[in-house]
């Protein structure tokens, strides 16, 4: 009786989705939304977890962030870092995407070559990238049959953060390509069809036919793109350290430092505060973009 009178409550649509839910919502909290909380209120607190303990400073960290020159560069550092990897993580993968899309051979080969470094782990790849570009690196050797000198690739504040970039853009590619490729195939062949018969050219129908299709997916693909390169921190602690100067370091990896090197935890945690919104900004477009499509 009490069994089927259980599954009579369970008739009710509403309470249903709240029974199957709740283990998911309490998960939820504890793991998410509780740290956030947390982040947030300790950004207004100084001190560490020792036998001091923490205290309120309110807006303090804010105006410590404002007023840090170290802080203007590093937002300068990852802007350039974003910008620099977002253009070709967008234009190489489509390309890609299109050449894949048609009749090749091996076609099958190359989606799965361009789609590895995507699974390759971020460790492994930025050690590979190191040993490329270190001064005795194959980079320079390859440089030195052309009869260039070598150059210290991670040691130059000019050259550091192009190797970051390119770390970037190569991990990217594969997922992009994937993603193109998927929104490729949705446009209708018939519209193809059609442009052929009035005569467009392939340049026309990629322009007038295929970007309009691809609206959707390329600003999926800018958004995840931007939101993996706003929380870099593998590769700038892996090839560069942050370095040299300074002129590497992204706001990941500077949180890391304030936090865990400096023992800064409230300073940090305005700088972890600060990206949180611009990713939660990014997040609010994305899923803007899609719920209007």
């Amino acid at each position: 009786m009490k069994q089927s009178r259980f599954f009579r409550l369970l008739d009710n649509d509403a309470i249903a989705a709240w029974v199957f839910m709740t283990p998911a919502m309490i998960l939820l909290g504890l793991f998410v939304i509780w740290p956030i909380a947390y982040l947030f209120y300790l950004s207004f607190t100084a001190g560490s977890f020792t036998s001091t303990g923490i205290y309120w400073v309110g807006l303090k960290n804010y105006w410590r962030l404002l007023q840090n020159p170290d802080f203007w560069q590093v937002i300068f550092n990852t802007g350039y870092f974003t910008i620099g990897s977002i253009i070709p993580s967008l234009v190489i993968p489509l390309g890609l995407a299109a050449l894949l899309n048609s009749s090749i051979p091996l076609r099958g080969v190359l989606r799965s070559a361009y789609f590895l470094p995507s699974i390759v782990s971020l460790v492994a790849a930025g050690l590979g990238f190191r040993w490329l570009f270190q001064t005795t690196g194959p980079v320079n050797e390859l440089l030195n049959v052309f009869n260039i000198p070598p150059i210290a690739w991670l040691g130059d504040t000019f050259w550091a953060m192009p190797v970051i970039i390119l770390f970037s853009i190569w991990k990217q590619i594969g997922f992009n390509m994937v993603v193109f490729l998927a929104g490729l195939q949705a446009i209708p062949t018939s519209r193809y069809e059609a442009a052929e018969l009035d005569g467009a050219n392939s340049w026309q129908q990629f322009w007038h036919i295929t970007l309009p299709g691809l609206q959707p997916t390329l600003i999926f693909v800018t958004i995840t793109t931007a939101i993996f390169t706003l929380r870099s921190f593998e590769p700038v602690y892996i090839i560069t350290g942050g370095g040299p100067l300074n002129s590497t370091n992204l706001l990941v990896y500077y949180t890391y430092q304030e936090a865990f090197a400096q023992f800064d935890f409230g300073y940090a945690a305005a700088v972890a505060t600060l990206l949180l919104a611009v990713t939660l900004i990014l997040v609010y477009f994305q899923l803007r973009t899609w719920g209007e499509e």
